[in-house]
């Protein structure tokens, strides 16, 4: 299967422009609040059901936001509040740092808010957490580990980056390490993403690491991952994606 195109946008209009030229994945994200800023439950609700209005069937997230491992009774009740808000995945940042360990555990056991009809998109009736693992100091393979153990809790996981302004995931993990996790985290069957300042240039090593879905905001914005979408970005990138995937996969 190709690699999947992963737009992040933060209101109904934007969702609307990516879900109609390209986009595979629609996730919900104020970019001006941190890598995985989070939009008000109320903003995400209003995304979600504007998009499920016009028929949209693809799978929706939303990021929780920037949140540190010592704040679980916060992390667990923003899981909750958007999980109640018509997405059917809820992306939570793992940071290396103490107390990771116990929020995997916790996101593991926890039990997310039922909406009365399933997904189109997945067909499930509640929202799956998806771990997404901060990478600007490497990937925490321990944490991974554990993430995959409980595979039954996760069907996703992702690696992403925080500082944006230094450089790309590919700067900060080596490729060896970037497959690596690839491998790990889909070995069970799991989705696997990759996101974090991501632009055209990184196509083919993402063709090559065949990740599920790779998530993008820079690359299809204006100008920068705070400005507007722009649909021609936004279409040459669906289209130069779908080529490189189709053209690894082309046995040699």
């Amino acid at each position: 299967m190709s690699t999947r195109l992963l737009v992040s946008v933060r209101t109904v209009e934007e969702a609307l422009l990516a879900a109609n030229n390209g986009a595979d994945f629609i996730d919900l994200k104020e970019p001006r609040s941190g890598a995985l800023g989070g939009l008000p439950p109320a903003t995400a609700r209003a995304i979600a059901a504007a998009l499920r209005a016009q028929g949209c069937r693809l799978p929706i997230s939303a990021t929780i936001g920037d949140l540190p491992m010592s704040g679980l009774s916060t992390i667990l009740q923003r899981c909750a509040a958007l999980a109640d808000c018509g997405v059917d995945y809820v992306k939570v940042g793992i940071s290396a740092e103490p107390g990771a360990a116990a929020v995997l555990d916790a996101l593991a056991g926890a039990v997310l808010p039922a909406s009365p009809s399933p997904s189109p998109a997945t067909g499930c009736t509640a929202a799956a957490i998806v771990p997404v693992f901060i990478a600007d100091q490497g990937i925490n393979f321990d944490l991974v580990a554990q993430a995959t153990a409980a595979a039954h809790a996760f069907p996703a996981l992702m690696v992403d980056t925080v500082e944006k302004l230094s450089g790309s995931l590919f700067d900060r993990v080596p490729l060896p390490t970037l497959r690596r996790f690839v491998h790990t985290a889909g070995a069970n069957g799991a989705l696997v993403g990759l996101a974090g300042a991501l632009r055209l240039q990184h196509l083919p090593a993402l063709a090559t690491l065949a990740p599920s879905f790779a998530g993008f905001r820079s690359a299809v914005c204006a100008s920068d991952r705070s400005s507007a979408l722009d649909v021609q970005r936004l279409r040459a990138l669906a289209v130069q994606l779908r080529a490189a995937t189709a053209s690894a996969a082309v046995p040699a």
